[in-house]
């Protein structure tokens, strides 16, 4: 059996997140607003997960691409700070470290963002011998035909390596929404999505059906339902369960935290029902703090939070702290 030197390796986006605190208008030509605050964070959603999933004791290493810069300095220095591998890392010669900058996180928000660095985040360029040093690895950054043959070819070479797969697709810039994801499915341990998007490809309108379709090429699909909590169907069995209430200041990061807890459930060898608890409480936890993964604690905090809302968690967990 080959020695794996991490529990999880994520590829993807890495950049810089300013969320403006308070600002409930973007300014007109010539027109300046004063607001509450402006936080920088690490974001992207690759990084965001990476980060909460550090943070809940599993070894991890990141990889993907920076600049030459200030900001990508602070994104390595904020990684090698919560434990997580960077030398995987690659420096562009040519972009600088993304940023994204969200304009009223606490409602309906709004961004300007610089891809910078990401844009050159390609598959086919990834040395998939460092990358299966991981025994399970988290892929992003999946855009339709643009990259679906790459992506299909680093996911098949992967898994001959023997590391387990999962991937959370994300939103489909082109509007194709094209067919190929279920190619592609059948390629991973576990696919993950929201419900908007989830319905665009299957053309459904309820979560059950669109987890049945994807079940007939993925054994382990997880849709995210916001505020509603999330659902999931394993070997044909399917699961749901409610979001926790809190109190939301910035959903930014939300659902790749809560893949980072359902994950961590799943490579710790807990059952779908469990890992939704764990994923839906890593998402609450998240939104009560500004930055994707600034509010999340370490694993004692998470299930402390858990057992407070589920008294019966304790027991079923043989009392965990």
């Amino acid at each position: 059996m080959t020695l794996r030197k991490f529990d999880a390796v994520v590829i993807g986006d890495a950049n810089i997140d300013l969320a403006v605190v308070g600002g409930s208008e973007v300014p007109l030509p010539g027109q300046e607003v004063y607001v509450d605050d402006v936080t920088m964070n690490v974001g992207g959603g690759a990084a965001i997960f990476t980060l909460a999933l550090a943070k809940l004791g599993l070894r991890v290493a990141f990889n993907g691409i920076l600049g030459d810069d200030l900001y990508g300095r602070h994104i390595r220095e904020q990684f090698s700070q919560s434990g997580i591998d960077t030398r995987q890392i690659r420096t562009s010669t040519t972009q600088r470290t993304g940023i994204s900058i969200a304009f009223n996180p606490e409602t309906d928000r709004s961004f300007i963002t610089y891809a910078g660095t990401n844009k050159e985040l390609r598959m086919e360029d990834l040395n998939l011998e460092q990358v299966s040093a991981g025994r399970h690895v988290h892929m992003t950054g999946y855009r339709g035909r643009s990259n679906h043959e790459p992506f299909m070819a680093a996911a098949k070479k992967l898994k001959a390596e023997g590391v387990t797969l999962s991937c959370d697709v994300g939103w489909d810039e082109s509007g194709e929404w094209d067919k190929s994801i279920f190619e592609l499915m059948r390629q991973f341990d576990i696919f993950l999505m929201n419900e908007t998007e989830a319905f665009h490809y299957t053309g459904f309108e309820a979560v059950e059906d669109s987890l049945r379709l994807f079940s007939q090429y993925c054994g382990h699909a997880v849709i995210k339902l916001g505020s509603r909590g999330a659902a999931a169907m394993q070997d044909g069995t399917s699961f749901r369960r409610p979001a926790y209430p809190v109190r939301a200041v910035d959903t930014t990061g939300a659902g790749d935290c809560f893949n980072a807890g359902y994950l961590f459930g799943y490579l710790s060898g807990m059952d779908a029902e469990t890992s939704l608890k764990y994923g839906n409480a890593c998402g609450a936890l998240s939104v009560e703090a500004y930055g994707g993964s600034t509010g999340l604690p370490d694993l004692a905090g998470l299930e402390q939070f858990i057992r407070k809302h589920e008294p019966a968690f304790a027991e079923k967990r043989g009392g965990l702290a």
